[in-house]
């Protein structure tokens, strides 16, 4: 079960980089990207987010992993401690973890929205924290936090003399409210963004860094060292993805999305499965097992040996609690999900 949608990349953007290289485009680029393709990315906040962005601000990189590497590397050191959210993506605490970094992983829940808040940074931050990490919509919960609890959470991490890093790769797979970005709210935070999945490009590796004014100079020194250039096919590529043609293209599967969230919550509700909470983005739900099971790595292997369903243990995600959970994808057409929920009913019933 992997976070990839069944949607191939929209046919303007595979135009676009089949032309790249049909007219030879394959030279390195400038280690921070394309000119055009940063001005692209500052006209997209400009235009979805009411966010002045500066393009030199901006960093392309070899996906949000490129970017998260550039970050940890920078703001991290060893013996430093960052707060994230548990449950949470596990390569995000673990590009912190490598760059030294002791985690520090506070428990979330629906009081909380299952997102890290002000008032648990709060209470959670010790001497050697240097940072709050949070993301937006979430992998695996698929929550949100609104302009107002990520105002505060962003003041009160600059009060404590820390950063923040804000990860958005799911931004624009939002299902209930407008498309949040923290650059709309702050100049300070470090914003990572993909092409992945919103856009529909996992496969071409390509990401972006938002980052503060101070913080440019030193990351694109990184990105010299570390990676030298984005795939520069994927660069001209990506610049199609912002025109009209492929945005109808991106809200079309959005809305297909948001139809098989709902088929998965009717669904699972019937079984005492349905989250606490449902997800206002991204595409998965994050699964409450426990009155089945409370191994949730045996749960998954067992459901997909007996019935061909693949889902993720939460311990995956959750250094606490991941036993009760489990995390599944609505990445599949409609017609699958439902047999999959026939599949887990009739699994369950056997437990």
């Amino acid at each position: 079960e992997v976070g990839e949608p069944d949607f191939a990349t929209p046919a303007p953007i595979v135009a676009a980089g089949q032309q790249a290289l049909a007219e030879g485009k394959t030279r390195y680029t400038p280690a921070a990207g394309l000119a055009s393709l940063r001005e692209a990315i500052a006209g997209h906040y400009a235009e979805h987010f009411n966010a002045k962005v500066d393009p030199a601000r901006i960093l392309v990189t070899p996906g949000a992993s490129g970017a998260l590497l550039l970050a940890s590397q920078l703001l991290v050191e060893c013996g430093d401690r960052v707060l994230m959210a548990d449950p949470n993506y596990p390569c995000n605490r673990h590009f912190m973890a490598l760059a030294g970094a002791e985690i520090d992983t506070v428990p979330v829940g629906r009081d909380s929205g299952w997102q890290l808040t002000a008032p648990l940074i709060e209470r959670h931050w010790q001497a050697k924290t240097r940072l709050a990490m949070l993301a937006s919509p979430s992998n695996p919960t698929g929550h949100t936090l609104d302009a107002e609890a990520l105002t505060k959470v962003i003041d009160t991490v600059a009060a404590k003399g820390g950063d923040v890093i804000v990860d958005e790769i799911y931004q624009g797979l939002n299902y209930d409210d407008a498309p949040l970005s923290a650059t709309s709210l702050s100049d300070d935070a470090f914003v990572v963004n993909s092409f992945s999945k919103y856009f529909g490009m996992t496969g071409w590796r390509l990401g972006w860094l938002v980052a503060p004014e101070q913080a440019v100079e030193p990351l694109t020194r990184l990105a010299q060292n570390v990676f030298l250039a984005a795939p520069t096919p994927s660069q001209h590529a990506a610049l199609a993805a912002f025109t009209p043609e492929c945005r109808d293209i991106l809200e079309t599967r959005r809305a297909t999305l948001k139809q098989r969230r709902q088929v998965l919550l009717d669904g699972l509700v019937e079984l005492g499965l349905a989250p606490d909470l449902p997800p206002q983005g991204a595409f998965y739900l994050w699964l409450d097992i426990s009155r089945y099971s409370r191994d949730s790595q045996a749960f998954c292997e067992r459901l997909l040996v007996e019935e061909n369903v693949a889902i993720t243990p939460g311990i995956d995600f959750a250094v606490q609690g991941g036993e009760h959970h489990v995390r599944i994808a609505f990445t599949n057409d409609v017609a699958r999900l439902q047999e999959a929920v026939v599949r887990i009913a009739r699994f369950v019933s056997r437990l």
